[in-house]
C-alpha cells in the first residue's frame, strides 16, 4: 500500500485516537458485554446487542487507524525547503480576487482536513490548484459556483 502524507499534528491525533480506543473504549465495551450477559437470555437482550454492535464499530476503527498509522508518511512543514512554493504542509494566505477577502489554509492530508480550523485536504480542488505555485501567483479554482481566482499572498512552513 502506498504511503499517505500526514502532518506531525495529524499523526499525533491518529495515534491519540488509537490509544484511546484500545485503552478506554475497548475495555469499556467488553465490560458492557459482560454486564449484559449476566442478565440472562441473550436472544432478547437489547443491551447485549447494542454492546456487540459498539464493539464491532470500535474494532473496525482500531483496524482502520492501525493501517493509517502504519502507512503514514509524516511530513513536518517546518523542515521543508520548498523555496516558497506551495507544497503539502504549507500554510497559505490567499486573497479572493472577487471579494478581496483574505483566508489562510494549511494543506494537509485527507484525514486531517477541517475547513473550520483552516486545514484543507491535499486532494481538494483548491489545494490542487495551489500546489507548486509561489507568493504573487494567481490560482484558478473550479468551485461549485463557477471559476474563482485567488492570489497567493504568502506561503509559510509552520
Amino acid at each position: 500500500m502506498s504511503k499517505t502524507p500526514v502532518t506531525v499534528q495529524g499523526a499525533e491525533k491518529l495515534r491519540a485516537e488509537l490509544h484511546r480506543l484500545k485503552t478506554v473504549e475497548r475495555p469499556a465495551v467488553i465490560a458492557a458485554i459482560a454486564e449484559a450477559r449476566s442478565h440472562g437470555d441473550l436472544s432478547e437482550n437489547a443491551e447485549y446487542d447494542a454492546a456487540k454492535e459498539r464493539q464491532g464499530f470500535i474494532e473496525g476503527r482500531i483496524k482502520e487507524l492501525e493501517i493509517k498509522v502504519a502507512n503514514a508518511q509524516i511530513i513536518d512543514p517546518r523542515l521543508l525547503d520548498a523555496d516558497g512554493r506551495c507544497v503539502f504542509g504549507a500554510t497559505v494566505d490567499l486573497e479572493d480576487m472577487d471579494s478581496g477577502n483574505v483566508v489562510t489554509y494549511q494543506i494537509v492530508g485527507d484525514d486531517e482536513a477541517d475547513v473550520k480550523e483552516g486545514k484543507i485536504s491535499i486532494s481538494s480542488p483548491i489545494a490542487r490548484a495551489l500546489i507548486g505555485k509561489f507568493a504573487g501567483d494567481v490560482a484558478q479554482v473550479q468551485a461549485p459556483g463557477g471559476m474563482r481566482e485567488f492570489e497567493i499572498v504568502e506561503v509559510r512552513y509552520v
